[in-house]
This record gives structure tokens, C-alpha cells and sequence, in this order.
């Protein structure tokens, strides 16, 4: 199967993506996969070293592909896939999400893409010819076209395809951390949710079909201006709910490498609730999860091939 950039769909058709996957950060690799139709999904996680992975636009990602390439077979003989092919679960550094309006879209996936290429050539700070393009239609009138538009470097995703393919396993579709946690949510209402990594946080607001924001913020390292740039990030995009929905959220839907708990106490005076995207199970996990979240690779398996 060639691998693809899947800008996930926000509710994904039964039968759509393998039975497993799995997902590369500085952290290190999380596998999961589906044991059996209907069953729950099972976990493994492999630590590596800070500065294997440095996910970025320009530079080489995988410091050291080979110890990268072995986490990854590890991480994924533990939890017994069913298939060699694998979706595989990005950070959100790599990828540059869009909503972008047509007045109309050419039908062949062949004719579109050259007239999405040419409204994401300003948009993106690397050539976007040389880059790999997806796109998903949220909404289609004979007025407009509403797209969900994913680019990320070419040599960038040849990296981390490379890496997988040197694991003895065959990268299917490609999706983004915080598409692929969003999945998790198993609601057609309105939803406010944050992702949280080493180097930034995304927020997004998914209503039904619709993904009404995608935010990614690189944070800074110092940890009060970072607790700091968090609590605006989320006070922005609460206001940018409100504004498009009429309604302040109550919930906000958490995936990250802290707690929740911990998390919460960033956001100020503040009447959400934080809420677990994807709580770690009591049972299922191969290995210590450390802090990852498990978020990215349990919306992966949404719509999984049974």
C-alpha cells in the first residue's frame, strides 16, 4: 500500500484505516492495535532518548532513525498487529492544517490538487510542490466548498515513512497527532479540545462534521511564560467557541504528555472542565505508558478495518 497524508476525517467510515498504529514524538514510539473485531485496543510504549526526535519543518527529524526504526518494531511485535500496514501518527510540528473555502473544486482528486497547491502557496513556509497535499470536503453547496486541507514537507514525511519501512512494516495512512486524537470523541455536538506536546499545543473545535478551528502554537521553554502562553491559548479559543457557537463550552477534551490534573491548573480562573481524550486503560497496556498520551493512536484505529 503507498502511503498517503489522510487529513483525518472527524468521523471516520467503518473499514477505512488497519487494525494498528502507531506514533512517533521525542517521547518516544506507542503502538496500539485491534486483537479481534470489537475488541478494545491493546498499548505498548518504547522511551527514547532526548534528541532522537526533533519534529520540525526544515531539519532532519530522526537523530538516530536506526534506534528510532527499533523502537518501533519493539513497540509493535509486543502488541501482536494483525497486519504489516500501519497508520502512522505524526506530531502536529510536521503539519500545516487548513479550512479553506472554494467557490468550486474540480471533482478528480488529479484536477483538485494542483488548484490546492496553488492556494497553499502562500500559506506554508516551504515549497509546497515539493510537498505532500490531502484534502477532505466538510461541506459542498452550489455556492461553495468547504476543505480540510493537510500539507506537510515531502522529505519530512519521507523521513518518517522510512523509518517505518526500515521497521519491517508499511506506513498506510498518515495523520496528524491532534486529527488523530479528535477521533476519540464520539460526539456529533460541538467539541473544544486541546493537545499538548514538548514543543507546542493545538487547539481545535470540531462541530459534527465540521472542524471550525485547528490552531498550532509553539510554546516557549521557560515554564512560567509556557503556563502562561497556554492559559491565552485556551481563553482564545474558549472566546472563538463562543463567538461561532453562541454557547461557552463546558468541556474541554485533554490530550497531552501531562496529566490533566496538571494541565487544569495552567488555564487560571476558568469554568471547563478538563476531560481525558483518551483515559489509559486499567488494562491492555504492554508496557508502561509512561506519560504519553494514547489519544493519537486510539483515534487512528477509529474506522479500523474490523
Amino acid at each position: 500500500m503507498s502511503s498517503i497524508l489522510d487529513a483525518a476525517k472527524l468521523k471516520s467510515e467503518t473499514g477505512g484505516r488497519p487494525p494498528v498504529a502507531v506514533e512517533i514524538s521525542p517521547e518516544g514510539v506507542l503502538a496500539a492495535a485491534l486483537p479481534s473485531a470489537g475488541g478494545k485496543p491493546v498499548y505498548a510504549f518504547e522511551n527514547l532518548p532526548d534528541g532522537f526526535v526533533v519534529p520540525g519543518i526544515e531539519d532532519t527529524n530522526l537523530r538516530a532513525s536506526e534506534a528510532v526504526a527499533s523502537a518501533i518494531r519493539s513497540a509493535l511485535e509486543r502488541v501482536s498487529p494483525r497486519s504489516r500496514v500501519t497508520t502512522l501518527v505524526v506530531p502536529d510540528t510536521l503539519v500545516r492544517v487548513f479550512m479553506l473555502d472554494f467557490d468550486t473544486l474540480p471533482a478528480k482528486i488529479a484536477d483538485a490538487l494542483p488548484v490546492m497547491r496553488f492556494r497553499l502557496r502562500k500559506m506554508v513556509p516551504f515549497d509546497v510542490e515539493q510537498a505532500v497535499v490531502s484534502y477532505q470536503i466538510l461541506s459542498q453547496t452550489k455556492e461553495q466548498c468547504k476543505v480540510l486541507a493537510a500539507v506537510i514537507p515531502g522529505p519530512v514525511l519521507a523521513e518518517y515513512e522510512a523509518v517505518v519501512r526500515a521497521s519491517g512494516y508499511e506506513p498506510g495512512a498518515v495523520l496528524p497527532s491532534s486529527l488523530a486524537a479528535i477521533e476519540t470523541v464520539d460526539s456529533m455536538e460541538a467539541v473544544l479540545a486541546a493537545n499538548l506536546s514538548s514543543r507546542g499545543i493545538t487547539t481545535l473545535i470540531a462541530n459534527g462534521q465540521e472542524l471550525l478551528l485547528y490552531r498550532n502554537l509553539e510554546l516557549p521553554e521557560d515554564a512560567g511564560e509556557r503556563a502562561r502562553e497556554i492559559e491565552r491559548t485556551i481563553a482564545v479559543a474558549t472566546a472563538y467557541y463562543e463567538d461561532r457557537l453562541g454557547a461557552r463550552p463546558v468541556k474541554l477534551y485533554y490530550a497531552g504528555n501531562r496529566e490533566a490534573a496538571e494541565f487544569a491548573t495552567w488555564l487560571g480562573e476558568t469554568e471547563l472542565s478538563v476531560v481525558e481524550l483518551a483515559p489509559k486503560p486499567d488494562s491492555g497496556a504492554m508496557t508502561s505508558l509512561g506519560d504519553s498520551s494514547i489519544a493519537g493512536v486510539t483515534g487512528a484505529l477509529v474506522g479500523a478495518t474490523a
